[in-house]
């Protein structure tokens, strides 16, 4: 019952704000879903440097929020909080690019990260090891985790981000903006989002167990790097590890694809 009543309040205030465009409503919209700028934001800020603010963050992300919340059509019976999770993401992603915040340099040695992965794990057929990706690159295994922390601060993306193509100032494509129209569905249109999520399932799989075991944790479960390094017994800086190698894995093996889908 209190249930009902709070679905049916909710959709009174969204009403309300698109067909009147009240400025209440809005406001009253924008205080109802603040929670989800900060819980984006947290998340994110596990791969970042001390010298990002976390308000930074947050005002960034409120920037999504509010475009998120302008452009949602309520009608079509979309959850707001999937749709605007998305919105925030890039707004925050967005505010970052726009502060060039890492060296050249970094990202040079990620993309040679993610083509040795790439690589080895086409050599092999299975994930490649630290030992043969440092060996690769021509690194001791201390020099390789040093990069490997260096290169964390520029894994802020989540999975729907690293479908897309980022680079050389290129936007990702998120899975959620794949999602046909209801009103207006596309048989090609839905073969591809199906088979994008089937491609993505696919290469997590592939991960090592501890790294995939952190991917499911944080994005499908939602928990934070505090409580994953509980369960998995493990240092916050381990799971921050764990995250950063499971990115670039994804990124490497998903590199071919991305060509062959959006080129």
């Amino acid at each position: 019952m209190v249930a009902m009543e709070a679905k049916r309040a909710e959709e009174a205030l969204w009403k309300e704000y698109k067909q009147s465009n009240c400025k209440k409503a809005r406001e009253a919209l924008i205080t109802k879903y603040a929670y989800l700028v900060k819980y984006v934001a947290s998340r994110m800020a596990i791969n970042l440097p001390p010298s990002i603010e976390f308000d930074d963050l947050v005002s960034y992300g409120v920037l999504g929020l509010i475009d998120g919340i302008e452009k949602f059509d309520y009608s079509r019976g979309i959850k707001f909080e999937t749709y605007c999770i998305a919105r925030i993401k890039g707004s925050i992603i967005d505010g970052l690019r726009a502060l060039d915040w890492v060296p050249q340099s970094v990202k040079k040695k990620r993309r040679e990260v993610e083509a040795a992965y790439s690589w080895l794990e086409a050599k092999f057929g299975r994930a490649a090891t630290d030992r043969e990706v440092a060996d690769y690159l021509g690194l001791t295994p201390e020099e390789y985790g040093q990069l490997l922390q260096r290169i964390g601060y520029t894994s802020v993306v989540s999975l729907d981000e690293i479908i897309g193509d980022d680079r050389d100032g290129g936007e990702g494509l998120a899975l959620l903006e794949t999602i046909p129209d209801a009103s207006a569905a596309d048989p090609a249109d839905r073969y591809e989002y199906t088979e994008l999520k089937s491609i993505l399932a696919k290469a997590i799989e592939k991960l090592p167990e501890k790294e995939r075991m952190v991917v499911t944790l944080f994005y499908y479960e939602g928990l934070m790097t505090k409580e994953i390094a509980a369960i998995m017994e493990l240092s916050e800086s381990r799971i921050s590890q764990l995250h950063t190698k499971s990115i670039l894995r994804l990124r490497g093996s998903l590199s071919r694809l991305k060509k062959t889908l959006f080129n």
